[in-house]
């Protein structure tokens, strides 16, 4: 079995829990993932493994790429993880709605 990882198995990673976030939350409103602990945990984790993927780049990409927030996406990371119980709705929503699907189209122009 292959284990290389590279920054195209970090991209794919990466597009791949972006999709699954997009799918997942097409039809809910803030009430509802507030309501649904199981969805709200699944989307918290993966905009966790997001972040990871994303420190796992190279410079290089990263610096070929610099249209692409990538602080902020380590600094939700270190949201989530360091301050679970105290993580605002409001912006995990936000995030969820309008920033993840911006970053599914920057990423997907390649």
């Amino acid at each position: 079995m292959d284990n290389f990882k590279n920054d195209n198995y970090y991209i794919h990673k990466i597009l791949k829990d972006l999709e699954f976030i997009i799918t997942h939350m097409k039809d809910v409103d803030k009430e509802g993932l507030n309501a649904d602990e199981i969805l709200l945990d699944s989307m918290l984790f993966r905009m966790i493994q997001l972040s990871e993927s994303a420190r796992k780049l190279t410079d290089k990409y990263k610096q070929q790429r610099s249209d692409i927030p990538w602080n902020a996406l380590y600094g939700l990371r270190n949201r989530i993880v360091h301050d679970y119980g105290n993580v605002d709705l409001n912006i995990v929503y936000d995030t969820l709605k309008n920033d993840i699907p911006e970053l599914l189209e920057l990423l997907s122009q390649q």
